[in-house]
């Protein structure tokens, strides 16, 4: 194996360019964007002790990782809409879920690589096989390589899904409308109480509002909706008070605190549309290519995506240096453990919605949670 090119520098592939590193395989890794800063990074994320921190640990920086971590995080609650609180459970540090903010932990994996394993600006035009399993990337600025190994960590629009499946992602039902909160404690002190110093959920059906408090004393809310995209491309998201004022009409009745996390916000309204691949999505094994995270198996947001995407680079880099000289050897061990774990977690997800889909109340999910517990 000459060459290894890792497309998509985010979780995923730069946790696939760490486990290579630290098992002595060089890779390089092309991302569209123009530098690690051109665009924020998301929220939180909770990395799980039986996925995510699993490809930390095959990354060799756990050490690292606890120092990232945010204390306290883990703390939930589930309100009605009414506001009364149904469920106040404390982060007692036994969770197992621990709390970072995804553009430090993305940080933390492009310090841990040698310079220049990132190529910036680097945007895919085309990718096709030209024989004995290697493959060319034509990118737009004119550049090409071609490579041994192909390894499509390039997220739900990937580019290089198509040499392996003709599988296209479809809107999974429902968005999510995103705002921030900040100097949330002194400046929204209602909606900061309400949420506490973790996490809010507050469902109903066809809609829901979620909030973490993140670092730096700034809210992060999520509102969830289950509506077509042709009725979210009738909001003018260009106008943020309009559109916030839109959004929070889904929500008449609701106790104020909860509708501040929406009207109250100090970044526009931004629209994330959740889209998914079937849960079966698979491909026949074609000679030095392969997937891993969202451009594999694409679901709705269920707090496993960046986990999923993590544990699948760790294991396919720990393939790769069990197997040298033998991509395929490799590509097959990782892809058959893959496949069903992954579509394991997505019918999860899918049944958690279908709940969402039939009603679930506050009460019910109080109910689960405190039944899941026992």
């Amino acid at each position: 194996m000459n060459t290894v090119t890792i497309i998509g520098a985010g979780l995923g592939g730069l946790t696939l360019a760490r486990v290579l590193h630290v098992h002595g395989i060089a890779a390089t890794v092309y991302e569209a964007e123009p530098s690690p800063t051109s665009r924020a990074q998301g929220g939180m994320l909770d990395i799980h002790d039986y996925n995510g921190q699993l490809a930390v640990e095959a990354a060799e920086l756990m050490d690292e990782f606890r120092g990232l971590i945010l204390e306290g995080r883990q703390q939930m609650r589930v309100l009605d809409p009414d506001g009364t609180v149904l469920l106040d459970r404390a982060d007692d540090g036994t969770g197992g879920r621990p709390e970072v903010q995804r553009g430090e932990l993305r940080q933390l994996l492009l310090d841990s690589l040698p310079a220049g394993t990132v190529r910036w600006g680097a945007k895919v035009a085309d990718a096709r096989a030209v024989g004995g399993g290697r493959h060319e990337v034509t990118f737009t600025d004119g550049s090409v390589v071609v490579s041994d190994l192909l390894v499509g960590a390039d997220g739900a629009w990937s580019r290089v899904r198509p040499l392996l499946s003709s599988a296209v992602p479809e809107y999974a039902g429902t968005s999510f409308v995103e705002v921030y909160l900040h100097n949330a404690d002194t400046r929204h002190a209602a909606a900061a109480k309400a949420v506490g110093g973790g996490s809010l959920i507050a469902p109903a059906p066809g809609r829901e509002i979620h909030a973490h408090r993140e670092s730096g004393d700034t809210l992060h809310t999520y509102v969830v909706l289950t509506r077509s995209q042709e009725w979210f491309a009738a909001i003018d998201f260009t106008d943020a008070a309009a559109t916030a004022a839109r959004i929070a009409r889904e929500f008449d009745g609701w106790a104020p605190e909860l509708t501040a996390l929406i009207t109250d916000g100090d970044t526009a309204p931004l629209l994330r549309p959740h889209f998914t691949l079937p849960h079966d999505h698979r491909w026949d094994r074609t000679p030095g290519v392969t997937l891993v995270g969202d451009a594999a198996h694409l679901m709705p947001p269920n707090g496993e995506g960046a986990n999923l995407a993590m544990l699948d680079a760790a294991r396919l880099g720990q393939a790769l240096a069990t197997h040298p000289g033998d991509v395929e050897a490799a590509l097959s061990e990782y892809e058959q453990e893959m496949f069903p774990r992954s579509q394991a977690i997505a019918a999860e997800g899918d049944e958690i919605q279908q709940l969402f889909a039939r009603g679930t109340s506050a009460r019910d999910l109080v109910a689960m949670f405190t039944g899941a517990a026992e």
